[in-house]
């Protein structure tokens, strides 16, 4: 349960706060007995920012004195600003005012520019007032991170290691765990006014505890490996700046690396800090798991930078780790279609849901038909809806030339008076299909994946889409052109037959192409070439799309693996898919198993396709190959592609279960009656029942 309250500008930032655990609560009801579970609280954490109007209230856990929430919220925060972070017991809110309380505390703002950006802190809850009389003890751990600097949008710190340990904490906990920046029991201060909000929550204000967080810093930057020298370690004075050139970053697990913004190339060592050669090989040891064995480049002065190589593979499963965080554990995200009006009947159903509702593990039903979606209806779905969504016969989407049929956005879609809601509708499909591990059953145009990702268009991109003017563009580069062309910043396209001039810069059409602006005019024009009337579409597009999968989530990869996440493998490898594929009450010397290949042999690459579609429910194949085919949802890991041969009679058609990826072929007498069948089972069936 969340309010937001209102967006705040001017002088705010974007705080995120991550509200981690409690321990040691209070048990207050002292006549249940000390062994019974129904005795204990069932906690729940309140945030307020004081006066604003964000309030966000975490999901309950039931009959706990030490609650594990890890739950995050982003904040709104002025510099006069206060955060009150409160525990409550949700078996008593209800009886009277104030009942269930648990503890508070208190951050204001000085507290809070102190603490950010510090790591996970434990802060000891407090009373509201000093005169209460009910006990109040334990603690709260909590981590304010910056969201508006560079570099410090990437996901919350994996802290599974803490929510599992259950003995104490050390300040120091080493680059091995998850969390390197808890607080020992922090010096609390209490406001003696008891001011603001009224009572005396906890506020960080103790002149000690400013000394404590400058130290902790640094403790984040000395616990990789680097000698803990008296130059790194300060004494009540600021950290100095860095060298120019350089930025600090975050990774995934929280640990804190330099990068040299001219070379690309980082490294674990604090630039402002001398070391010798030694200690750089004693600080790679500790690379973080994520991260591929560095390639050490010579440097100058004994330095040796370490630049960092990350495997697709490995960044995938990152991705989905982030985003099952962010699935809701209760609730369904229920659609109910007919086949015969897939379009429309999706688009009403998924632009009246919110975001958060799409999130929900996704159940889809086919009217009319009996199939229970463990997944493979799912996928199915997607496929059939993607035919008809990116069907260029609706207008939304052209294909990029007459002989290339990668997909762009038509600039022409305002045909459709409600063309941009449908581009919302295109953007939630696709984040959907990310977010729940499916596959788009389209490709896109290179470009189209690089302004997804906010990156700038380039001439080399226009390559794979447009050969014919990219190499034109390319001439006038690298030729004089003076005298030869007669060209100015004007150009013309085609609107539905009807030729429409563009000037490419205000009074284009009379600013003739010299040699010297040559340069301006190929730039223009490349970005009018993607960008031409799509400005509205696109940013529709990408709103859908960001409401599934927030853009930070995508920034490690590059357009050519966000290709790959979006639409998976179009390309069948047969080698593989043998490789990969389990037999159930068959060998791979049975007869049906060598027709079954042969025939599969003899198809062409879109037969194939098909076959795939009808035994899994999509044509694409995971970036990762057939060893990763994904079976039914919460399924433990991946379910190979299987065949299973059962007795029935040889005049069925074989049958398919899309959400185990088995196909059960009866026991027939010949290749050709085998071909036969599984021919017209994938070119003319379709629908679901259960056995």
């Amino acid at each position: 349960m969340s309010n937001p309250g209102t967006r705040r500008n001017g002088s705010s930032i974007k705080i995120r706060l991550t509200v981690l655990c409690a321990k040691n609560l209070a048990k207050k009801d002292f006549f249940r007995s000390c062994v019974s579970v129904t005795g204990l609280p069932d906690p729940f954490a309140k945030v307020v920012v004081d006066g604003s109007g964000q309030c966000h209230s975490t999901d309950t856990v039931k009959s706990t004195l030490d609650p594990k929430w890890n739950q995050h919220y982003d904040l709104y925060i002025g510099k006069t600003d206060s955060i009150t972070i409160s525990v409550w017991n949700h078996k008593k809110i209800h009886k009277k005012q104030g009942a269930g309380f648990l503890g508070c505390v208190r951050l204001l703002s000085n507290a809070i520019s102190r603490l950010k950006d510090t790591g996970y802190q434990r802060l000891d809850l407090c009373k509201l007032n000093p005169s209460d009389s009910d006990a109040v003890r334990g603690q709260i751990v909590v981590s304010l991170q910056t969201r508006d600097r560079i570099g410090s949008g990437g996901p919350v710190v994996d802290c599974r290691g803490l929510l599992e340990n259950e003995g104490p904490v050390f300040e120091d906990s080493g680059p091995g765990r998850p969390l390197s920046c808890f607080m020992e029991e922090p010096l609390p201060y209490t406001d003696p006014t008891g001011a603001a909000g009224g009572g005396n929550c906890r506020a960080l204000e103790s002149p000690n505890q400013e000394q404590r967080l400058q130290a902790q810093r640094v403790r984040n930057q000395d616990s990789r490996g680097h000698a803990h020298t008296p130059q790194n370690r300060p004494h009540g004075h600021q950290t100095p700046e860095l060298p120019e050139g350089y930025e600090q970053r975050t990774t995934v697990q929280g640990q804190v690396y330099f990068l040299h913004t001219q070379t690309g190339v980082s490294t674990w060592h604090d630039p402002r800090i001398p070391r010798q050669q030694s200690q750089v090989k004693e600080s790679t040891q500790a690379l973080p798991v994520q991260m591929e064995v560095p390639v050490e480049e010579g440097g100058e002065g004994g330095e040796v930078p370490v630049r960092y190589e990350r495997d697709l593979v490995q960044k995938l499963k990152l991705l989905r780790h982030e985003l099952s965080l962010q699935q809701p554990q209760a609730g369904h995200c229920r659609i109910e279609v007919s086949r015969e009006e897939i379009f429309e009947e999706s688009y009403r159903q998924i632009m009246k849901m919110r975001p958060k509702d799409l999130k929900k593990r996704l159940m889809v039903k086919f009217r009319g038909e009996e199939g229970l979606d463990y997944g493979g209806v799912a996928r199915e779905w997607l496929y059939l809806l993607c035919h008809e969504m990116l069907n260029p016969y609706y207008g939304l989407f052209q294909y990029s030339s007459d002989n290339i049929y990668t997909l762009q956005i038509n600039p022409d879609s305002s045909i459709n008076p409600d063309h941009l809601s449908y581009f919302h509708f295109v953007g939630r499909i696709m984040g959907l299909a990310v977010f729940h591990g499916h596959y788009i059953n389209g490709g896109f145009t290179l470009p189209f994946y690089k302004q997804l990702l906010g990156k700038p268009i380039q001439l080399c991109d226009l390559e794979t889409v447009d050969p014919e003017l990219h190499k034109s563009l390319v001439w006038i580069l690298e030729n004089d052109i003076t005298s030869v062309l007669d060209h100015t910043f004007c150009v013309e396209h085609n609107a539905f037959g009807k030729f429409l001039q563009h000037e490419l810069k205000p009074n284009g059409r009379n600013i003739p192409v010299t040699e010297e602006n040559k340069k301006e005019y190929v730039r223009l024009y490349v970005n009018w070439r993607f960008m031409r009337g799509i400005e509205a579409q696109f940013l529709a597009l990408q709103k859908g799309f960001n409401e599934l999968i927030l853009q930070h989530l995508l920034k490690p990869f590059d357009h050519k693996e966000l290709e790959l996440i979006i639409g998976g493998l179009g390309k069948i490898d047969l080698n593989d898919w043998k490789a990969n594929t389990r037999l159930k009450h068959c060998v791979a010397d049975s007869n049906i198993v060598k027709w079954f290949w042969q025939a599969v042999e003899s198809f062409d690459e879109e037969r194939r396709g098909r076959l795939l579609q009808f035994v899994t429910g999509s044509t694409r194949v995971p970036l990762q190959g057939f060893k990763a085919l994904q079976g039914s949802t919460g399924s433990a890991g991946p379910r190979l592609f299987t065949i299973h041969l059962i007795d029935a009679n040889t005049d069925n058609l074989p049958k398919a279960h899309t959400c185990f990826n088995r196909i059960d072929i009866p026991p027939y007498e010949s290749y050709e009656k085998l071909y036969e069948k599984l021919l017209t089972a994938v070119e003319e069936t379709c629908g679901f029942a259960v056995e």
